[in-house]
C-alpha cells in the first residue's frame, strides 16, 4: 500500500513539474503565463482539498460505523449481564423460599414432638 502511494504521489509530482514546464516554455506573454500558472495550481490545490475532504468523511464514517459496532456488542453484552443477575436473584430467593420452609417444618415438627412428650409425661 505504501509503495501504490508513493508511485502515485511520485507520478502527480512529474506530471505538475510536466505541466508547469510546458507553461514555462510556450511562446506566451509573462502575465498570461503567470496567469495560466496561477488556475493551474489553483486547480491543484481544489483538488487536493475535495480529496483531504473525501478522506476525512470516510474516516468520520469508519469510525462512527466502529462507534456504533462497538456500542451494539456492549448493549448486547450488558443485556446478557442483567439476565443473568436476574436469573441468579430469582433461583436465590427460591432456593431461600425453599431452606425457608424446610426449616418452618422441621421446627414445627420439633414443637409438636416437644408438645407430644410434654402432654404424654
Amino acid at each position: 500500500m505504501k509503495d501504490q502511494a508513493k508511485i502515485i504521489a511520485a507520478l502527480l509530482v512529474g506530471a505538475a513539474a510536466g505541466a508547469a514546464l510546458g507553461l514555462l516554455l510556450a511562446p506566451e506573454k509573462g502575465e498570461e503565463l503567470r496567469g495560466d500558472i496561477a488556475d493551474y495550481v489553483n486547480d491543484l490545490v481544489d483538488k487536493a482539498k475535495n480529496k483531504a475532504q473525501s478522506t476525512a468523511d470516510n474516516i468520520k464514517e469508519y469510525g462512527s460505523n466502529a462507534v456504533d459496532s462497538v456500542k451494539s456488542k456492549f448493549s448486547g453484552a450488558a443485556s446478557n449481564a442483567e439476565d443473568a443477575i436476574n436469573s441468579a436473584k430469582s433461583k436465590a430467593a427460591d432456593y431461600a423460599e425453599s431452606g425457608a420452609d424446610s426449616a418452618k417444618s422441621k421446627v414445627k415438627g420439633t414443637a409438636n414432638d416437644w408438645n407430644n412428650s410434654i402432654q404424654n409425661a
